[in-house]
């Protein structure tokens, strides 16, 4: 076996006698020094723990043979017709001038305990709430559990109540989806189900149907080509007359309705309908609805709000005045013109959490005041510790010894 050079091309250190027995190594192999050859043999060595024969090396000054036995041997007289070198393409070639890189430290392997696999995913468990809330005036305990399944694609929901001695009433299991939801009452053994899907992009379907009392109604909306416009039908299931149709526009609704055979009657057909718009940096409001028009205009800006109404044929007229002093502070004033009747309420928050609120009711000659602790038209996981807290004092005007503190607690787990 002979060395030799050539200084006109560049020149490759191989190992092709073993690149099919340590190419999982190559990674490594190529930073190693190819001057340093005991360093590099220690490390082939170590890696397949064998000895191996008949190696060779072609390095950029002198070949050198290692055979199993560990002893070296050179011959210059094969310098006559130097053979040239075998490119390893498993292994970077190392050009004159390059840098020889350091050697990697060994990692040692830590060989872990296989973990079981499982052919389908284990299902995660789904989170549970539970809320139960107290009320001291009725002394009556009431919970709801509920829970989200198929990643929050349905839920199912238990409620029930309880009095001061245990006994449980009024039991009701819920199931709820986007397309359909379920309510059964147990004592009463009923179940009331509804049900809403699209037919088309601008088709709705809804029906409602009470299993104890074989009736129902089916809904159909259907939206038309203008933003805003949309026509709804709706029936009762038996059929008894005509349908109810309700067109609906931006400014309001219209819906009529066939009414109940009487014989004092005259007309078939009952009419009603709402609208509003725009008027005096306010909005108008007309209701119709048997018979009856209530004509109501809001103005309100940022310190103050007025609200007038009045009702036709009766002429009852009322108004209702708000003030704000601050973000904090409001005054809320209602007056009945026809009755006498009047009632006011002063409220007053202490950031989100905390409000007071204080009152009179001239009809009922009573005074109140309440404190909340807790949004009070939130729910209770946006209160603090998720508990909701409200204290009420009642002072009757004509008996104050019979004045009454209550108060209402409703308290939410998660699981």
């Amino acid at each position: 076996m002979g060395f030799g050079f050539r200084r006109r091309r560049r020149d490759y250190y191989s190992l092709a006698p073993f690149q099919f027995f340590i190419s999982p190594l190559y990674f490594q192999i190529s930073k190693f020094d190819p001057l340093n050859f005991r360093q590099f043999f220690n490390f082939i060595l170590l890696e397949i723990g064998s000895s191996h024969s008949d190696l060779t090396l072609y390095a950029n000054t002198k070949t050198i043979s290692l055979s199993g036995t560990g002893t070296n041997e050179s011959s210059a007289e094969s310098m006559a017709e130097p053979s040239p070198p075998i490119p390893n393409y498993l292994v970077s070639p190392v050009y004159p001038g390059d840098q020889p890189l350091p050697l990697p430290p060994l990692q040692p392997q830590v060989c872990s305990d296989p973990q079981p696999r499982f052919l389908l995913p284990f299902p995660k468990r789904p989170s549970v709430r539970v809320t139960s809330e107290y009320d001291s005036d009725s002394s009556i305990f009431f919970h709801k559990v509920s829970s989200k399944l198929l990643d929050g694609l349905a839920k199912i929901k238990l409620s029930f109540q309880n009095n001061s001695k245990g006994e449980i009433s009024d039991p009701q299991v819920a199931f709820s989806s986007k397309h359909l939801s379920i309510h059964y009452d147990v004592e009463e053994q009923n179940a009331l189900i509804r049900s809403s899907f699209d037919v088309g992009p601008r088709l709705h379907l809804r029906a409602a149907h009470d299993v104890k009392s074989q009736q129902g109604e089916v809904t159909v909306l259907a939206d038309l080509a203008d933003p805003g416009y949309a026509l709804e039908v709706s029936s009762p299931v038996p059929s008894v007359g005509l349908p109810r149709a309700t067109f609906k526009f931006p400014l309001g609704e219209v819906s009529l309705q066939e009414r109940e055979e009487e014989e004092e009657v005259k007309r078939p057909l009952s009419v009603n309908g709402i609208l509003k718009g725009q008027a005096l940096n306010g909005v108008c409001t007309a209701q119709y609805n048997e018979e009856e028009l209530k004509l109501r205009y809001s103005y309100k800006d940022e310190e103050m709000s007025f609200i007038p109404s009045i009702s036709l044929p009766s002429n009852a007229l009322s108004f209702a005045f708000k003030r704000r002093f601050d973000s904090n502070n409001k005054l809320s004033y209602w007056y009945n013109f026809d009755t006498n009747y009047w009632s006011a309420v002063y409220k007053n928050t202490y950031g989100k959490d905390f409000k007071l609120k204080a009152g009179y009711d001239s009809e009922v000659r009573l005074g109140w005041a309440s404190l909340w602790v807790g949004d009070e038209n939130g729910k209770a996981k946006t209160a603090p510790m998720k508990t909701k807290v409200q204290f009420m004092l009642q002072v009757p005007q004509d008996d104050i010894n019979s004045s009454i503190l209550m108060f209402r607690v409703k308290k939410r787990w998660d699981f």
